[in-house]
């Protein structure tokens, strides 16, 4: 049975500090409450998805058209896109004159899929296109003028930039030179000043209004192919009535859910429909990563975002960053499952790897900054990491030590390449730019939540002095007041599959759409022990006698998997989310543990 929320004045459940060192408060007071009511009794909905509904912001009017989200009415015009008439226009006259395009992606999840939808809404009109996609460690981030050189030379009448682009001044100069287009199709955040190119579309452009800047770079590459092929069919293109743009969904939902952009807007639209658009597996790319991620049921966003772009973003961190976007843009079913096979070996190496440099990386910030409760930013950097893996490091970093978080990968010539994640509330990008304005990265540059850069080693320590003047007040404030909201209690026996799909009708979840945390209060750990790498499997027993089976990530050599590993056969509150996995033809009702608190 779901309980309601504890009072908003006092801990839920009493944790006042939990094994992770957060409060447990409850996610609706009293004026959420009231709000989840009135939006049951008006728009008769189940009062459990009102008050999801109600504790993620969405007003009482508006509850049902976000359980149904659409394209038609979340999407704008996208002649709002500053240069998206431009962008269009130049892409419908390359169509129609059979120009010979090239397009720069990104070598991670949502530059393969974005490279992906331009290259097969090309193929649809015989347009003859070329993927090229930098290798991480050689090359880095963005056009760079040898590779433009090099596509040009090839042939390339035209060249769009696809989740890159905007800051890359020196490698569209060159096309400028050469007498090249260069559209640019991006979303990162940049500076006022436009690099060459014939049009950009980054809805976080200045001078953008359209306020469509939580897309990811292939949300923003849709928006441009459906102005594209506005243009082609009212200039009479024999093949532009024959094309669905909406088959092209499983790209973007797989896009939008990977980078982790949030679930709002005309990004639920994406997910959503593209959800459907990929259960139909159309996509025989995405199909054989599917066969080999083992999905056997319906695709969910948590499996793009924990099997697939896992196994996509491998090819671009320790092998060949272009087979994720050639296997996206495959129709040959065997073909695909070979490239498929290969990015899962990739993906076990780069596990193996990223497991390595994970003990390293704590060590260093263990000895650095203790228990990580003075710092403001955890900042590790070691000779001889693959640098294709430091983004990993830097997000295992911070679910550690619960700071924004980079890691360096340095050569031996002191060269660092490194990445950042953050944590709700503080913005690294910004901190990062400040950090070029004020010459101690080569480059840098990234979003709220992410970020990379390049710097010199003699410059390490200086860089780390900055990153705590400027993140210090912030971080720390942040740290301070450190919750948990809980949307509810539920004992074992309330877990049901009825219950998991009632919660799945106010999904998806993701990025400023977060999933339902329930409380299970004084249950019995019946059984708790360390599987796979470092996960902990846990048999939780309510009063009742019935049991409710769930696990902890990556818990291991943590105080949560401390707590449940000492504690069997003792009563314990834990916290978490609900979810069904399919196994062997059963669905499994399976709670992910993401804080505990004994019962006192």
């Amino acid at each position: 049975m779901l309980e309601p929320a504890d009072p908003v004045d006092r801990a839920f459940l009493n944790v006042e500090t939990s094994a992770s060192g957060q409060r447990w408060v409850a996610r609706l007071d009293q004026a959420g409450l009231n709000r989840a009511l009135a939006m049951a009794q008006s728009q008769g909905l189940p009062e459990l998805i009102a008050r999801v509904l109600a504790g993620r912001g969405v007003g009482v009017a508006e509850a049902k058209a976000f359980l149904d989200p659409t394209l038609r009415a979340l999407m704008p015009d996208p002649s709002t896109l500053t240069d998206a008439d431009k962008a269009a226009a130049r892409l419908a006259r390359a169509v129609r004159q059979g120009e010979r395009l090239a397009i720069f992606g990104d070598y991670d999840v949502d530059g393969a899929a974005s490279s992906a939808l331009l290259y097969r809404f090309l193929r649809h009109f015989g347009v003859e296109s070329e993927i090229y996609i930098p290798d991480r460690i050689f090359e880095g981030y963005g056009p760079n003028a040898a590779a433009i050189g090099q596509l040009i030379e090839r042939g390339a009448e035209l060249i769009v930039t696809v989740d890159c682009g905007s800051t890359s001044h020196e490698a569209l100069a060159e096309a400028h030179r050469r007498g090249i287009d260069v559209v640019v199709i991006d979303h990162h955040q940049m500076g006022h000043e436009l690099p060459p190119c014939h049009a950009l579309v980054n809805p976080n452009r200045s001078d953008d209004l359209s306020g469509q800047g939580h897309l990811c770079a292939a949300g923003v590459v849709f928006m441009v192919l459906v102005a594209t092929l506005r243009q082609l069919r009212e200039g009479g293109h024999p093949q532009a009535r024959s094309l669905d743009l909406l088959a092209f969904l499983d790209l973007v939902a797989l896009a939008t859910v990977c980078d982790v952009v949030p679930l709002k807007g005309l990004n639920r639209a994406y997910v959503v429909k593209g959800l459907i658009a990929a259960r139909h597996q159309q996509n025989a790319g995405l199909a054989a990563l599917f066969k080999v991620a083992g999905i056997g049921g319906p695709v969910t966003p948590y499996h793009f975002g924990f099997l697939i772009g896992p196994r996509i973003n491998a090819g671009g961190r320790i092998g060949d960053a272009a087979l994720g976007s050639r296997l996206l843009t495959m129709d040959d079913a065997h073909a695909a499952e070979a490239i498929a096979t290969q990015l899962d070996e990739l993906n076990r190496q780069r596990q193996a790897m990223e497991a390595a440099m994970l003990a390293e990386a704590e060590a260093e910030a263990m000895a650095e900054y203790g228990t990580g409760e003075t710092a403001s930013v955890i900042v590790t950097a070691r000779e001889g990491w693959h640098p294709g893996i430091v983004g990993l490091l830097a997000a295992r970093l911070k679910e550690r030590f619960q700071r924004p978080a980079f890691a360096i990968a340095f050569d031996a010539m002191g060269k660092g390449t490194g990445s950042g994640r953050s944590i709700p509330g503080f913005d690294m990008g910004k901190m990062v730019r400040a950090a070029v304005d004020s010459g101690l990265l080569v480059k840098g540059g990234g979003h709220a939540m992410a970020a990379g850069l390049t710097v010199e080693r003699t410059k390490l320590g200086s860089l780390r002095s900055f990153f705590d003047d400027q993140s210090r007040e912030t971080v720390m404030t942040l740290a301070a007041n450190r919750a948990l909201k809980i949307d509810g209690a539920l004992g074992a026996s309330g877990a049901t599959l009825a219950l998991i799909d009632l919660l799945e009708s106010a999904g998806p979840y993701g990025s400023g759409h977060s999933q339902p945390i329930f409380a299970v209060p004084a249950h019995r750990i019946r059984d708790s022990r360390l599987i796979g790498t470092n996960h902990v499997k846990v048999t939780l027993e309510g009063p009742d006698g019935s049991r409710l089976e769930a696990i902890a990530f990556r818990a291991g050599e943590t105080p949560l998997g401390d707590l449940l590993l000492s504690r069997r056969g003792e009563a314990v509150h834990v916290a978490g989310t609900l979810g069904a996995e399919l196994w062997q033809g059963t669905r499994r009702i399976q709670l992910r543990i993401i804080d505990a608190a004994p019962a006192l």
